[in-house]
């Protein structure tokens, strides 16, 4: 008898023929739980382990695996994006490159493990020069991994305040992965797109944010399922794939995807699988370090499941 899955990974065109039920991993049916709010999502899957597969922020992944939460990821990797245009500042405020905030302080949507923010300090760190520990970092949220303990520069703000209002009233320097909008807020990197595809041709810069997890007790009772997802989220984003190539492109996404063809040579954006994604996958594992998220090396095989390892889609 087929062992259904309870699901949550939210709607897009590279997992929609999994959640149209067009492909359907082959004796493990799943069943989608909508979560309208796909962190709420994260954090019921890390607090809870209330799925049996369940899309997850790259950056939360590592923090549970190293503080014992037992979920193992696949290499489909659902959700990528340029981070150039995170980081926010105020008009005439005299910052006016990354290096500029060094000794600031610098407002953090929600967890300081949070991917976006992530990459974020990687590029200012990397491309620019900035020392990340000279900076403050001010938290809107907490983090997923309740037992996880940030660095001593990183702090809360006040009860009450909001991230936007603390830029705009210079109380915060600089945010990032915040939305403000507000006339007098621009972007630090200065076209932000432009430099973000430079990152990719230059240097191969194509962030990962989201992944694909499975409950370690699915994993132990049916050795077969990890293989069986991965297979079916391939195939389901090979179908997008094809619909990019054939000119379909309609959406900011698509938009994106055709864009990092045109510049790359990729025939598919959306690789799965860990030898396509290595170097970016090694990236964000130093940048973890780095930044004081892990404590320990981690080998990017280990943190995949195995039957998974070599597996390309």
């Amino acid at each position: 008898m087929a062992k259904h899955l309870l699901t949550v990974t939210r709607t897009q065109d590279n997992n929609r023929a999994l959640k149209d039920g067009e492909v359907v991993p082959a004796g493990y049916p799943l069943t989608f739980e909508e979560v309208p709010v796909l962190v709420d999502g994260f954090r019921r899957m890390v607090r809870e382990l209330a799925y049996d597969v369940c899309e997850m922020a790259l950056t939360t992944y590592l923090t549970a695996r190293e503080h014992g939460v037992r979920f193992t990821a696949l290499p489909v990797f659902l959700v990528r994006g340029f981070h150039h245009g995170a980081i926010l500042v105020r008009k005439g405020s005299g910052i006016t490159e990354p290096g500029d905030l060094a000794g600031k302080r610098v407002g953090v949507n929600r967890g300081y493990t949070v991917t976006t923010g992530v990459w974020a300090r990687a590029i200012m760190a990397l491309e620019h020069g900035l020392d990340l520990d000279s900076v403050t970092w001010v938290l809107s949220g907490d983090e997923h991994v309740e037992s996880y303990r940030p660095p001593a520069n990183v702090v809360p703000a006040e009860p009450g305040k909001k991230l936007a209002d603390m830029l705009l009233a210079g109380e915060l320097d600089a945010v990032v992965n915040a939305k403000v909008d507000h006339p007098d807020v621009v972007s630090l990197i200065a076209n932000p797109e432009e430099a973000a595809f430079a990152a990719l041709r230059d240097r191969g810069l194509y962030p990962i944010n989201h992944l694909v997890v499975v409950k370690d007790e699915a994993l132990e009772a049916h050795p077969d399922v990890a293989k069986a997802v991965f297979d079916a989220f391939a195939e389901s984003k090979r179908r997008y794939v094809e619909r990019l190539r054939a000119g379909f492109v309609e959406t900011a996404d698509d938009r994106m995807y055709a864009r990092v063809m045109a510049e790359t040579g990729l025939t598919d954006p959306l690789p799965y699988g860990i030898e396509p994604n290595r170097a970016v996958l090694e990236l964000l594992v130093e940048q973890a370090a780095a930044q004081h998220i892990l404590t320990k090396p981690v080998d990017v095989e280990s943190i995949f499941a195995p039957a998974t390892r070599d597996l390309v889609g």
